[in-house]
């Protein structure tokens, strides 16, 4: 034989040794596309028109129709054929919780006179602490509970410590049984050379100012709302803060008490005493800033009906295909709940949250349909679940993340939808985590197969999203994450459309009765969203490692210690 032709032999036979494995990774690659076309849009906009339905009143969390939503929602993933996660066999991940309905009473006094605040036009609060369980032994039985807290204001800036970035507002200032006035966001939203400049971080979420309050022993807290730093107007703050408030039964700590209160109101309460809010808004901003005894005594009481009892996470696998890698799981998330019933407006009492969750939910539960139908799964399993309490704090993810379905080290990352697209079609999409680690590539990646280019959200960033959906407890835990967002860019429409509709959202529906199914949505977006998140999903499923955090990013150590267990 030749030697050119038993070089051509020798070359025929490696095509056919690596031809089985070359087919293989092919077939697998070739899969995902199996799951994207799958996708269809009834299978978005039955649960979305189910769930922000007025039969659900609002999905409130403990309420009869947030348990409606989560029967339905389990009886999808029955219907699909997927594996129960949640606890002793069943769908549902429980989490004890007590549920408060306050009225509250603030007054302050500024020399001789008490001056009355009224509950709704100028503050709202909510109780800190968790009345002790009913002697009955009747966990579900609504008792009431009333807390008190008086103590003088001091104003702490905007009520942070954080040495990564040289910043302390409490210069060891000794705040026991005091009441606490503070600003919202953090001081990079005022000055962009401070923090992460117009990024909001952490620091700059009410779930972090509450804990240092309580950390210094204070007795209660007001945060002063700014429609502009909160990028959301009074009514949000009111129709949030109101009704049920839910929380995970937990030791109490020192604060009584906790609220909102508004700019005039504040800004008219510190007049009293010759003081200007503007003035000391303006000092907070510098790194040399002290607390600042007001002299203002502040009574407040909150009366509450209280109802323990419990709710439920969602939870779903479908088993991966590789029995290496089939105990890890990629977590595809979406909250349930909303706000339940609120006072009428225009005659309408119902919060029915379509686009603020339902719409999310829908997504989450439209790729569980077309993994399944497609017949496909990547090498890791998938687990699906719906979030409860996303509304009151993050409590279901964060019940989530104290107590998982499987070991921490095995969720390899998750895929937050907390909002889906029902504006319209865009040519790109957003994510929030995309800076924080290696799934910021793989989005990337999986935008393209789409023909979908990457934006960011600055409005998203200013106001910290990062920090307030379920893919949050999760990464304060070590898990990587990525929340979808909509894109800017819509088909059909002038630039700055999108903006326009953000801006109408936040200041016309966003936790209020209007947020319903509008007679222009439509599913074009949500349907782009759920084939990038499929993608991600896959090529996250497939790779031989877990995601890792970037350098930077201040969630590395955590993940570190989560993969070390």
């Amino acid at each position: 034989m030749s030697r050119p032709l038993a070089r051509s032999f020798a070359v025929l036979a490696t095509l056919v040794a690596l031809s089985p494995f070359s087919l293989q990774a092919q077939q697998r690659a070739s899969a995902i596309t199996r799951v994207t076309a799958a996708l269809r849009p009834g299978e978005v906009w039955a649960p979305l028109r189910f769930l922000s339905d007025d039969l659900l009143e609002g999905r409130g969390t403990g309420a009869r129709g947030g348990e409606l939503a989560v029967q339905y929602i389990a009886s999808q993933f029955l219907a699909l054929g997927l594996q129960p996660a949640g606890d002793s066999g069943t769908f549902f991940q429980r989490v004890p919780i007590v549920a408060q309905n306050p009225t509250a009473t603030l007054d302050y006094t500024a020399g001789a006179e008490s001056h009355p605040l009224r509950f709704r036009q100028d503050f709202v609060a909510w109780s800190e602490q968790i009345p002790a369980a009913p002697a009955t032994g009747r966990p579900a039985a609504a008792t009431s509970a009333s807390v008190e807290g008086m103590g003088e204001i001091v104003f702490v800036g905007f009520g942070i410590a954080a040495p990564q970035y040289q910043w302390d507002d409490y210069k060891g200032t000794d705040l026991n049984g005091k009441i606490l006035l503070m600003l919202v966001n953090d001081p990079g939203m005022r000055d962009p050379a401070l923090f992460r400049g117009t990024t909001l971080t952490y620091y700059g979420r009410w779930t972090y100012k509450l804990e240092e309050a309580a950390r210094r022993g204070a007795a209660g807290v007001l945060m002063v709302h700014n429609d502009t730093m909160a990028t959301y107007g009074w009514n949000t703050v009111v129709n949030s803060w109101t009704g049920d408030q839910v929380r995970l039964i937990k030791p109490n700590t020192s604060l009584m008490w906790a609220g909102w209160i508004t700019q005039a109101a504040a800004t008219a309460m510190l007049h009293d005493r010759n003081l200007d809010l503007s003035q000391l808004m303006a000092a907070a901003t510098r790194r040399d800033f002290r607390p600042v005894a007001t002299g203002i005594t502040v009574h407040g009481t909150v009366t509450s009906s209280v109802r323990r009892t419990t709710t439920a996470n969602v939870v779903a696998r479908l088993p991966g295909s590789d029995p290496a890698l089939r105990d890890q799981v990629v977590v595809i998330g979406a909250h349930w709940d909303h706000h339940g019933i609120s006072r009428p407006v225009n005659g309408d009492s119902i919060l029915n949250g379509a686009l603020d969750n339902a719409s999310g939910v829908a997504v989450m539960l439209s790729l569980a349909d077309a993994f399944t139908r497609a017949g496909v799964a990547p090498r890791r399993s998938i687990l699906f679940v719906s979030f409860t309490a996303e509304e009151k704090g993050l409590l279901g993810s964060q019940a989530f993340a104290e107590q998982p379905p499987v070991p921490l080290r095995d969720v390899a990352a998750i895929l937050n939808v907390d909002g889906a697209n029902l504006w319209g079609a865009t040519r790109d999409i957003g994510a929030l985590g995309t800076d924080q680690s290696a799934l910021g590539d793989v989005f990337a990646q999986a935008a393209r197969a789409e023909h979908l280019a990457v934006t960011t959200s600055v409005d998203a960033l200013k106001s910290g999203s990062f920090f307030r959906s379920d893919h949050f407890p999760l990464a304060r835990v070590g898990v990587p994450g990525l929340s979808f967002q909509t894109g800017d860019d819509f088909v059909g429409k002038p630039r700055g459309w999108g903006e326009q509709q953000r801006v109408e959202y936040n200041r016309l529906r966003y936790h209020q009765p209007g947020d319903e199914i509008l007679p222009w949505y439509t599913v074009d977006g949500a349907l782009q969203q759920a084939r990038v998140i499929a993608r991600v999903a896959w090529l996250v499923g497939e790779a031989p490692q877990q995601p890792r955090w970037n350098t930077a990013s201040e969630f590395r150590a955590a993940g570190e210690r989560r993969l070390a267990r």
